[in-house]
C-alpha cells in the first residue's frame, strides 16, 4: 500500500507515537531521536515529565514525517529497554485533540531535510529566478521596512517534475539612518524570501513512498498559481504586472539561526549583482 508523504508538517495521529515509563536522564530527547529515526525521518521530538499522579518517569511524543515508519518503530521498540535500565511502552495515537485538518507548509530547512532523504542529495536542485526589492511598490513608507519578492524554481530531473514557489518577505528598519542596521534587514529578509519561496515551490510536490520503499513523485495541481505558467523573463518583471496576485501561504516559522548572512542556502544559485 503506498503512503502520500507531504512538504507540510505532520499532523495525523497515525503519525504520531507516544512513548511513556522514560527514566529521567541528560540528553533524553537525543536519545530517544538516535534509537527511533532508525525507522524514518522524524519531524520532532518532545520529552515531557510526567502530570502529577500519573505515575513515575517521564513521556515523550515523536512525530514521523511517515505513518508506515511510525507503525515499524512502535512494534519494534515496544517492551524493549533501549537505551534505560526498564523496559519502554509505545504505541501509535489513535485519537490526538488539536490536530489540525491540514499542517503548516514546512519552513524551507525541513523541506530540504525531507527532500534528501526521500530523494537522496542528487535527486533534486533549486535555483532562484528572481531576487529583487519591491520596497515601496505598494505605496507605503519605504524608508521604515524592507521587502524582497523572489522565485525559486525546484526540479526533480529524474521524475520530470518542476515547480516555482513566489514569496514576500519584510522587515522593519528601526534606524533608517544606520546603513549597517539597514544592510543588515535586507540580508535577513532576502534569506527569508528565498525560504519562503523554496518552502511555496516544494508545497506543488507529493512523495509517494511505495511498500518496497521506492518513490514517486506526483504533481499537487492543488496547489498551481498563475505564476506557474509565467516564463522566466515574465518572473523578473513580475512587480510590473499588476494583475499577477501572490497566494499568501501559512508557514512554519523559520529558524533564523539556520538561515546564515555568509552562506547561501544549499543547492541555491544567487543572481549575480
Amino acid at each position: 500500500m503506498a503512503e502520500v508523504v507531504e512538504f507540510r508538517v505532520p499532523t495525523g495521529s497515525a503519525q504520531t507515537l507516544l512513548v511513556w515509563g522514560l527514566e529521567p536522564q541528560p540528553g533524553l530527547e537525543h536519545s530517544l531521536y538516535s534509537a527511533f529515526s532508525k525507522f524514518g525521518l522524524l519531524y520532532s521530538v518532545r520529552a515531557h515529565s510526567s502530570a502529577a499522579g500519573a505515575g513515575p518517569g517521564s513521556y515523550a511524543i515523536l512525530k514521523f514525517y511517515s505513518s508506515g515508519d511510525a507503525r515499524r518503530a512502535q512494534r519494534a521498540c515496544n517492551g524493549q529497554r533501549l537505551f534505560q535500565k526498564s523496559a519502554l511502552k509505545v504505541c501509535v495515537c489513535t485519537k490526538q485533540k488539536g490536530f489540525q485538518q491540514q499542517g503548516l507548509a514546512l519552513n524551507s530547512n525541513k523541506c530540504q531535510e525531507l527532500a534528501n532523504h526521500y530523494l537522496g542529495f542528487n535527486g533534486w536542485s533549486s535555483h532562484i529566478i528572481t531576487l529583487q526589492e519591491v520596497s515601496g511598490f505598494d505605496g507605503e513608507n519605504e524608508e521604515q521596512s524592507v521587502k524582497y519578492l523572489c522565485a525559486v524554481e525546484v526540479t526533480l530531473p529524474t521524475h520530470g517534475v518542476c515547480t516555482r514557489g513566489v514569496a514576500l518577505a519584510e522587515a522593519d528598519v528601526e534606524n533608517t539612518e544606520d546603513p549597517l542596521q539597514f544592510i543588515t534587514a535586507s540580508r535577513r529578509v532576502q534569506k527569508l524570501a528565498v525560504g519562503k519561496a523554496l518552502s511555496a515551490a516544494f508545497q506543488k510536490i507529493l512523495l509517494v513512498v511505495l511498500e518496497n520503499g521506492k518513490v514517486a513523485v506526483e504533481y499537487n495541481s492543488t496547489q498551481e498559481q498563475l505564476t506557474d505558467s509565467l516564463a522566466e523573463e515574465e518572473l523578473k518583471g513580475l512587480v510590473q504586472v499588476n494583475e499577477v496576485s501572490l497566494e499568501q501561504f501559512d508557514f512554519e516559522e523559520e529558524v533564523l539561526s539556520d538561515l546564515s548572512f555568509d552562506d547561501e542556502l544549499p543547492r541555491q544559485e544567487m543572481p549575480s549583482n
